[in-house]
């Protein structure tokens, strides 16, 4: 089974934003050493936990502090820019780093209604109610692939720079609308589960049932995004996860500060009763234990999924921790390192 990195550049209590950067661009060096498949990088807008609102900037540095692992999107928030702009940003990534770039598209906002009106270029009226990410999604293909129809005016646009190739497009998502956009356009599709957990299997099962094959696409492919934390011994990676708890049950309150060490949040966890309860699901948001544990899990939920790579976030107070539980976890799922 492969596995990959889903990395939210996390910024702990005490450390500032250009700490989380550096802890971002160590960890993308450490996990291509270890033979993660690829690395990428997700867009928040206005969230003081998370530090990287612009994915494209960080993956131009961190291709070249790598050498084999593939770097990525996950995801630009295609419904706040213009298509050309993200193709000619995707067709230079290739350019630097060819055979290497994935570009992950999602239309969430990634930020409040007030940060998504403040992204948009044009305020002279209210927000539009039609949704015209599809359109948005189709011209972006077409950009890249050079694909307008003749008589289309941007049938005569030539994108720069020129490449070999041009980056692996994804559809990233956690419902079933992006299930169903990754199957009717032929696209390699990565489900979100971290962020939504019940509608994994259906919405995994509607993509394989309903998929389109294209010209270069013939088969369906998918990734699950799920949270893990994985330490020497299952106590120890319990303490560690409850940063990442208290974190999500803040953000769901509207409160953006950063990373909370584990004695606060196991003070805090333990004091406050949580306003939103986990529902009942297949699979939980984050799977938590020591290597073998975790390991059996990861392998359990691909087996029953059908999966042949997952993609792992993880979330600690400690950088050294995060850094520790994706050695751990190369070593327990016995990736093969690269030099």
């Amino acid at each position: 089974m492969r596995l990959s990195v889903l990395d939210q550049s996390p910024v702990p209590a005490g450390f500032t934003a250009a700490d989380a950067l550096r802890n971002t661009i160590d960890l993308a060096r450490v996990t291509d050493r270890l033979g993660y498949e690829r690395y990428w990088i997700a867009e928040h807008h206005a969230i003081e936990s998370l530090a990287s609102p612009a994915p494209e900037i960080l993956l131009a540095r961190i291709g070249c502090e790598t050498s084999g692992i593939r770097i990525g999107s996950g995801a630009v928030l295609l419904p706040h820019y213009s298509p050309m702009k993200v193709a000619e940003i995707f067709r230079m990534l290739e350019a630097l780093y060819p055979g290497r770039v994935d570009l992950g598209v999602g239309r969430a906002p990634g930020g409040t209604a007030l940060e998504t009106y403040a992204l948009r270029r044009e305020r002279s009226g209210p927000p539009s109610s039609v949704d015209d990410f599809p359109q948005q999604l189709l011209e972006l293909m077409a950009f890249l692939k050079g694909e307008f129809p003749a008589r289309h005016p941007f049938a005569q646009i030539h994108l720069t720079p020129e490449a070999a190739g041009i980056p692996e497009i994804w559809m990233l998502g956690s419902s079933m609308w992006s299930a169903s956009a990754a199957a009717q356009l032929g696209l390699p599709y990565a489900f979100a589960h971290f962020i939504d957990q019940q509608p994994t299997r259906s919405a995994l099962e509607y993509y394989r049932a309903h998929f389109v094959p294209t010209g270069e696409r013939r088969a369906p492919r998918q990734i699950v995004a799920i949270g893990v934390v994985c330490a020497d011994t299952e106590a120890e990676a319990r303490r560690l996860v409850s940063s990442s708890r208290l974190l999500i049950r803040r953000i769901r309150r509207g409160e953006r500060g950063p990373v909370p060490t584990p004695e606060e949040a196991v003070a805090a966890l333990d004091s406050t009763p949580d306003p939103m309860p986990p529902v009942p699901s297949e699979f939980p948001r984050y799977i938590v234990g020591d290597p073998e544990q975790v390991r059996e899990r990861l392998i359990e939920m691909a087996s029953r999924l059908g999966l042949d790579e997952l993609m792992v976030v993880t979330i600690t107070h400690d950088h050294r921790a995060r850094v520790r539980s994706y050695e751990l976890l190369a070593e327990a799922l016995e990736l093969d390192p690269r030099g």
